[in-house]
């Protein structure tokens, strides 16, 4: 009788005994299991990257200091220069479509001189244009100084985002590249503290201070910047692998994913040598694959939304709302809206540290439906208010301006940051520039049409109507958020553009990131 024991020596010309069925083997069972446990990460590296994205991102308020300071400044230049309405919406909406020329100029000039001279050069167009502005005697040429600062801001709110993407570990890139959003409204708020703060000096020089104090800081900005290492990124696509692996090691979270990233950024770098911009917006524009095509629209989208819902309508007409609101006093408004900034600083900080935790979906979907809810409540107010003849009722002020400050609360912790974020990071190396140009054109193109047509529309269909429509536009934003753009929290750059391969939706999705792996992180195997 066969011995029961498997490890039974057997008599020569005797049937072996059978053994009890053993589990599948691999080539790993055969091996010592690897063990992946947490690398620490490299605390140095992190500060390096947090300073980087910092002085990246100061391009950004100048942007928003060009922005913001310009709804108080107007209301004394309008004043100053005796102009129309009509001038006064061409004025401060034209910035807008002035930033187009800059947003597809930066596009070509940071995939040729690289991401960081491209800041500098950014630097030096907002010194002109502030001193520009600050200078001119006639109409005429404050919408020159516009033009240049105008093209300034397409220039930063290309360049800073592409930046400080492409420099950031993926661990904490959602926290460091929405620090571009964090400083653009940090800018308006300093745009409208100093419109309060030299509201008291003569008609004819407290505007042109206004104006020209945003040369002061694009000086600090373009030295600090000489300090700053070059996207790795474009190194590589440049053929400099040795200077990108040394920034590498000095922003990655640990050794191994420096490497790691390396090989990827190399292998994602594939192009012909004889790729040129052309072709890259034939790639993007003219014969998109499926993909390709998927992450336009999802950043052309994104942007659109971001506008079309009136952000700027109220940033920049902030006192002109209050006004409708039944605030007179020129002191009390600009004291309004500087309120409108801390709040909107306030809570886009507090986005940029669920941004990695919670992730990009549950917060553009929690900031379209606040928004939603925040513009109904401000077109039920301005709309009571407009058809009082006795008096504002105090509880339609009391709502129309928490509406106003909720709204902007609203938009700050999500649709805000999120689109800096999420745009640059979902397009394949080769096409991130160019490709952020265009959701750069399409955002100011939009923010043109929005600012320049706001004080006409609410002359249509009245101040409370204007946001009703904006609010239909955000309930839009929340659908095509919900349906369409997948979640890219903790992938690294090179992953991100493996979601819209398969074009997952929400049940899909899930599937696709288990069937990629965990994250990239900072981990190591033993």
């Amino acid at each position: 009788m066969a011995s029961p024991n498997p490890e039974a020596k057997v008599i020569a010309g005797s049937t072996p005994p059978a053994l009890p069925p053993q589990p599948p083997t691999t080539m790993r069972s055969s091996l010592l299991e690897e063990v992946i446990v947490p690398e620490p990460k490299n605390r140095r590296n992190v500060r390096f990257a947090f300073a980087c994205a910092t002085l990246a991102s100061m391009t950004s308020i100048l942007s928003g200091y060009n922005i913001g300071v310009m709804s108080g400044a107007v209301l004394f230049i309008k004043e100053d220069l005796k102009i129309s309405d009509t001038k006064v919406e061409i004025l401060v909406g034209i910035l807008n479509l002035y930033s187009l020329v800059g947003s597809f100029a930066a596009g070509r000039t940071c995939d040729w001189i690289g991401r960081r001279y491209t800041i500098v050069f950014a630097s030096a167009i907002f010194f002109a244009g502030a001193l520009l502005m600050a200078l001119a005697p006639t109409y005429a040429l404050l919408m020159l100084g516009r033009f240049v600062a105008g093209v300034g801001v397409g220039y930063a709110l290309t360049i800073a985002p592409v930046y400080t993407a492409e420099l950031s570990p993926a661990s904490s890139r959602g926290f460091l590249t929405s620090f571009p959003e964090v400083f653009i409204n940090s800018g308006i708020l300093l745009g409208y503290v100093s419109s309060y703060a030299f509201a008291g000096l003569p008609l004819h020089l407290g505007w042109r201070v206004m104006l020209g104090v945003g040369a002061i800081p694009s000086v600090l900005l373009a030295m600090g910047v000489l300090a700053m290492p070059e996207s790795p990124r474009w190194l590589v696509m440049k053929g400099r692998l040795a200077e990108a692996a040394s920034v590498l090691r000095r922003t990655a979270d640990t050794a191994e994913e420096a490497e790691l990233l390396l090989l990827d950024i190399k292998k994602a770098a594939g192009i012909p040598a004889d790729r040129t911009a052309e072709g890259v917006w034939q790639e993007l524009l003219v014969r998109p694959t499926a993909p390709v095509r998927r992450i336009l629209v999802s950043a052309v989208g994104m942007h659109f939304f971001q506008q079309a819902s009136g952000i700027d309508s109220v940033v920049l007409y902030s006192p002109r709302v209050f006004e409708k609101a039944g605030i007179a006093d020129k002191t009390e408004l600009l004291g309004t809206t500087v309120a409108v900034g801390l709040v909107k600083t306030l809570f886009i900080l507090v986005a940029t540290f669920l941004l990695d935790r919670v992730g990009r979906r549950p917060l553009l979907l929690s900031s379209a439906a606040g928004m939603v809810a925040s513009l109904a409540g401000l077109g039920i107010g301005l709309t009571v208010i407009s058809h009082r003849t006795d008096g504002a009722a105090a509880w339609a002020v009391a709502l129309s301006i928490a509406s106003t400050l909720a709204y902007v609360a609203f938009f700050s912790i999500g649709l805000g940051p999120v689109t800096g974020v999420y745009t640059s990071e979902i397009f394949p190396m080769r096409l991130r520039a160019l490709g952020c140009a265009v959701g750069v054109a399409v955002n100011r193109s939009t923010c043109g049409v929005v600012t320049m047509t706001f004080i006409s529309l609410y002359n249509a269909i009245g101040i409370g109507g204007s946001f009703f429509l904006y609010g239909g536009i955000a309930a839009a934003a929340w659908v095509f958020f919900f349906t369409y753009l997948p979640e890219t929290r903790g992938r690294t750059l090179e992953e991100t553009g493996e979601l819209f391969n398969e074009h997952p939706r929400q049940g899909e999705e899930e599937q696709l990131l288990q069937k990629q792996g965990p994250p990239m992180g900072n981990y190591r195997k033993v």
